[in-house]
């Protein structure tokens, strides 16, 4: 955001393809496959990492006129959708319909099916309908070389290894996907809110930890800490548990009770949940502070066992960077293991200072999560800014990741520069050390 308000991108695509079919998606990667030109597909572009920079020039894939329902499988609850349909209009057919997807990420109106399954997103009811590993059931995909491949719908299938999870989370580095097949859930008929208030942080994780293993956890689980609830809801010296579920009202009901029972906390307002409602997606006041305040968010999984030492140890390591501001965290996502915690940060380093800064701050955050058991991302994924964190993050596993993409795409032409791997047109930038050095004319 701050190299487009001066009118700079890292690198411009060659060419940007629009194909409107998988055949054409075949007949495009064919081509590149036996040039060895690169090839970066996208959709939405909502990627906060850079997952869709097109970092070597070459072909940009616009998958977004790959778009619609091709069916809607009532008795079987699934959808078969083509992989640039925007997640929101999805949705809305699906709702008009009867049913829903359940994924409702902020970036809703920006981002494309192919590209939520491709980053392995999550939406912000995933604690009722899960994240978007859990909802894709089958994928078209394109390989390097043109080839389709067609992965299983059967989930709990003992087939040989589940195929389809080999490529939700890549990233297009393995495969374009064209489209998928997700899992549908009836239109809930019941809705349930509340609120409440603890007066520490780990309190109310210890409240969210105990009902989520009885099996009691809502759709909507957001536990903030005491920064962001006087952000948000104007409270003072309290963190604010946010709770929404929704669903069949014979089966809401107990559930709902149960999450009572074990939460515990001082009672708030649901007009709390209704003004979270009514901003959720709204984003628009960090384009007035990305030049000012380099605002910034982290997204991490942890176990219930690390949740509250990873709050504290992070925070205060963003907090000790020379120009930091502000490091504070909320819980977005619950399940049994564990939870998502989301960190934003903020600070007003030296202009000059801003790309060595930006970096250090990412550096400390991401380390600190990684020492104390967290993991590297929940739901926004890898691309470049995160790249130089995976070989510590996956530890030997990197190197099974690295044969995989040596197997289906042996000339590296694939999103090249991503996700940590390696690449034959030579070392992605340095993130975000090496901006632009001149606005393009």
């Amino acid at each position: 955001m701050v190299w487009a308000s001066t009118g700079r991108v890292l690198r411009l695509p060659a060419v940007v393809v629009r194909p409107g079919s998988v055949e054409e998606v075949a007949a495009v990667l064919a081509i590149c496959h036996e040039s060895g030109t690169p090839v970066t597909a996208t959709g939405g572009r909502s990627g906060v990492l850079g997952n869709t920079l097109p970092v070597f020039g070459g072909v940009s894939l616009d998958c977004t006129r790959l778009s619609g329902i091709v069916d809607l499988r009532e008795d079987d609850l699934t959808v078969d959708v083509l992989a640039g349909t925007y997640c929101d209009a999805l949705e809305a057919q699906c709702q008009a319909a009867g049913y829903t997807v359940g994924h409702w990420p902020q970036s809703i109106a920006l981002a494309t099916v192919g590209g939520a399954i491709a980053c392995r997103g999550a939406g912000q009811l995933s604690s009722r309908y899960g994240t978007m590993a859990d909802l894709t059931r089958g994928l078209t995909v394109v390989l390097a070389d043109g080839r389709v491949v067609r992965t299983s719908e059967f989930s709990h299938s003992a087939t040989g290894p589940d195929l389809t999870q080999l490529f939700v989370g890549s990233e297009g580095t393995l495969g374009v996907i064209t489209s998928a097949r997700l899992q549908l859930h009836p239109r809930p008929a019941g809705q349930l809110k509340a609120a409440f208030s603890f007066p520490s942080f780990d309190a109310g994780v210890d409240a969210v930890r105990r009902f989520t293993r009885r099996g009691a956890a809502p759709a909507v689980v957001r536990l903030y800490d005491e920064v962001e609830s006087r952000r948000n809801f104007d409270t003072r010296d309290r963190h604010v548990l946010l709770l929404l579920d929704e669903g069949e009202p014979a089966l809401l009901a107990p559930r709902w009770q149960a999450m009572l029972d074990e939460c515990g906390g001082e009672p708030l307002g649901p007009e709390l949940v209704d003004g979270w409602l009514g901003h959720r997606n709204n984003v628009r006041s960090i384009e007035g502070l990305i030049v000012d305040r380099a605002p910034d968010t982290m997204e991490i999984t942890a176990p219930w066992s690390r949740v509250a030492a990873i709050y504290h140890a992070t925070t205060a390591a963003i907090a000790a960077v020379d120009g930091a501001r502000t490091a504070t965290a909320h819980i977005s996502h619950v399940y049994p293991y564990g939870a998502g915690l989301y960190f934003m940060f903020g600070g007003r380093p030296e202009v000059d200072d801003r790309p060595g800064w930006y970096r250090r701050v990412w550096d400390v955050a991401a380390r600190t999560v990684l020492a104390h058991g967290g993991n590297l991302s929940h739901h926004h994924g890898i691309g470049l800014g995160r790249g130089r964190f995976m070989r510590e993050a996956l530890g030997s596993g990197f190197e099974v990741l690295a044969g995989l993409k040596q197997a289906l795409d042996p000339k590296g032409i694939l999103n090249p520069g991503k996700m940590g791997l390696d690449s034959p047109y030579g070392a992605p930038p340095d993130w975000p050390d090496q901006a632009p050095a001149a606005p393009r004319g």
